[in-house]
Parts: structure tokens; C-alpha cells; sequence
């Protein structure tokens, strides 16, 4: 899969009355503007009105002189967008952090939208690791995909590195080029096979009749996976793309941690939930 590198911000006037600037010298813009500066979740619902199905919560962003206000479409998707400390704009798009490069936005999108791991149908799955291992991260994968290919040797470091984790992987062909192979996998369930296809070498075609490809292309953009490779973490994260080991392993430490709050109404004055 590749990855997003920087989209342009969309700004879009509100067409809402605006207090003096929140950027002034001398003024709360010369500081920390937080206890300047408060919005309600009421007048976020205002300011997006029309533009978005339900705001869900507001808290001060990380980029100063924005509020990230967390919101819902008609197809109960959620993400941020971004107001600004003059209520005059709304702002659309990625947000990246300088000094990591890290997708801010993309993390919040992936927070917000969380599944119910449990939801995951796992009979067809194959299984690297051992099946009784307490952490279980469910893998959607294509044996034609190369960024799945980078990523399936790196599923097996981290079993040896933390016995404690098994990879449950579901057959995702999005091309239609690999799904007589993902069949094979499938009707044989073998991990050699599997093995050999991310390798890139020959497997014998299916020798039988399954619908279970249909079914787990159906189930997975059900909760939102679009691409390969797509884990699902613990925590319900839903992330797409190769990871390394260290990075799958820094990501599995974070699912131990509380899942997010459902938001409430209220003012973002130092952050609200």
C-alpha cells in the first residue's frame, strides 16, 4: 500500500461573525491563547452545520490556534476537521507533525473509527504463531501484493519475538489476478503454501469450491479495510500498510492502552471530552 505523503488543506469560510483576530501582538496570540479562547460543542454544531452529519467532541489541537472538533458523515464515518481560534474557517485535510513526519490526522481517523475485533469471522483464517496466544492481530492480505510481501516475514519476527502474539491472516484478493491463489490458501489452509505465494513463487491452483474470498471481501470493507495489507489490532484499530516489526510492536504496546472515551458536550477550554 502506499503511503499518503502530504494532501493540501482544504479552507472553507463558515460564514459565521468573528471576534477580533486571534493572532495579534501583544494580545493572547503573543502566548499560550487557550485560556483566551473557548468553543462549545453547541456553536461547533453551528459553524459545521451543513457540512457535517454530527460533531462528536471538540478539544484544543495540537497545532496551535485550532481546535480538532471530531465529527460523523451520513455514512457514519468519523474524523476531525479543524476550526480556528477566529471561528471564521474550517480546515480539511492532513495535519503532519514536523519533527516526526508523523500523520496526525490519519492517527485520529484510525482512533476514531474503531471496530469490535470480536465481529471478525476467524475459521478461514490462517494462523502464524500459536493459536492460544492472548493478543490476537487479524491480518487482511493479497499474495499478489507487494507491500503484503514485505510485510509477511515481518508478522513471523514478531512471534519470535513475543510468543504472546498470533496473526490470524484472511485471504483479501483485491486483484483479480491472485484470487485463484488466495483460493488455494484457503482450501488447503497451509502456511507453506501461503509461504511460497509472498514469496512469489508457483502454488498449485484451488482443488476446490469455496465462496469464502467473496465473503471476506464483503466482510472487510464492512469495517473499513480498502486496501492491503489491513491489521486490525486488539483495540480495534483498523491500519493499513506494511509495518515492521518494531513498528507492529510499538503499535500492539499502544492498544493496551484505554480505548478512547465516547466525547461529550462542552467547551474546549484546555481540551474537552
Amino acid at each position: 500500500m502506499r503511503s499518503t505523503t502530504f494532501l493540501a488543506l482544504v479552507v472553507l469560510t463558515a460564514g459565521v461573525a468573528a471576534p477580533a483576530s486571534a493572532f495579534v501582538k501583544d494580545g493572547c496570540g503573543a502566548g499560550d491563547c487557550r485560556s483566551c479562547h473557548s468553543l462549545s460543542k453547541n456553536e461547533a454544531e453551528n459553524i459545521l452545520k451543513g457540512l457535517v452529519h454530527e460533531v462528536l467532541s471538540v478539544e484544543f489541537s495540537d497545532v496551535p490556534g485550532l481546535w480538532v472538533v471530531d465529527v460523523e458523515d451520513q455514512r457514519g464515518r468519523r474524523g476531525p476537521v479543524y476550526i480556528d481560534f477566529s471561528k471564521r474557517y474550517v480546515i480539511t485535510g492532513n495535519v503532519l507533525e514536523v519533527a516526526t513526519r508523523e500523520n496526525l490526522t490519519r492517527r485520529r481517523m484510525i482512533d476514531l473509527n474503531r471496530i469490535d475485533p470480536s465481529r471478525i469471522p476467524l475459521d478461514d483464517a490462517l494462523v502464524i504463531g500459536d493459536p492460544a496466544a492472548e493478543k490476537k492481530i487479524v491480518v487482511f492480505t493479497d499474495p499478489d501484493c507487494p507491500y503484503c510481501r514485505k510485510l509477511h516475514p515481518e508478522l513471523r519476527k514478531v512471534v519470535e519475538r513475543r510468543p504472546g502474539v498470533a496473526f490470524y491472516v484472511k485471504m483479501f484478493p483485491i486483484k483479480k489476478t491472485s484470487r485463484e491463489k488466495a483460493k488455494t490458501i484457503v482450501c488447503t489452509r497451509s502456511l507453506e503454501l501461503l509461504d511460497r505465494a509472498m514469496e512469489g513463487r508457483e502454488i498449485p491452483p484451488p482443488d476446490c469450491e469455496t465462496d469464502q474470498i467473496e465473503k471476506n471481501l464483503e466482510f472487510g470493507r464492512s469495517i473499513g479495510v480498502r486496501s492491503t495489507p489491513t491489521l486490525v489490532f486488539p483495540d480495534g484499530r483498523v491500519i493499513p500498510g506494511a509495518k515492521s516489526a518494531d513498528k507492529i510492536l510499538l503499535l500492539l504496546d499502544e492498544a493496551a492502552a484505554p480505548p478512547r472515551k465516547e466525547p461529550r458536550a462542552g467547551s474546549a477550554r484546555g481540551g474537552s471530552r
